[in-house]
């Protein structure tokens, strides 16, 4: 199944704490790790790679931390996950850094790059905005999943 990694999930999180704060001011480190139970030096790796991306600034001096660059409504997560993890490639093929061979005889193919393209136009049409109101979070619908083949549906069937 596809995962994300820690680093795009903690970065995720640093960036709604550091949204949360909005006008407040600054978010210390400290308080990102204590909020969400991240060691202040993952976190450290994290936020360096957003500064230097420009999503984050950083606030020297006492009553410093990091802000927002630019307001909550501006950020995707697509641009933070982007600048954390790289390019959605679904699978090895798809990934630039690697290629494909078999890319004009390949029956999955588009299947797996029309994939990669809707979870990207997804990430990038929910912004940090969203993720603090919780509003389009409310509104992505929900499909009931079908049961699995295997082991559990086969137990169900014979009681």
């Amino acid at each position: 199944m596809l995962r994300l990694s820690t680093k795009g999930q903690y970065g995720v999180r640093a960036m709604y704490e550091i949204a949360r704060a909005g006008s407040v001011g600054p978010v210390t480190i400290k308080q990102i790790s204590e909020r969400q139970a991240v060691s202040v030096s993952y976190l450290e790796q994290i936020l360096n790679i957003l500064r230097k991306s420009g999503i984050i600034q950083s606030v020297k001096g006492p009553g410093g931390g990091y802000i927002l660059s630019r307001g909550p409504e501006k950020i995707s997560i697509g641009e933070i996950l982007r600048e954390l993890e790289g390019p959605v490639a679904i699978t090895s093929c798809l990934d630039p850094a690697e290629g494909c061979i078999r890319v004009d005889s390949c029956v999955t193919h588009l299947l797996w790059k029309s994939l990669g393209e809707n979870i990207e136009r997804f990430l990038d049409g929910m912004s940090l905005k969203d993720l603090l109101s919780g509003d389009q979070l409310m509104t992505i619908p929900k499909r009931p999943r079908k049961a699995r083949q295997g082991k559990a549906s086969g137990l169900s069937d014979r009681l």
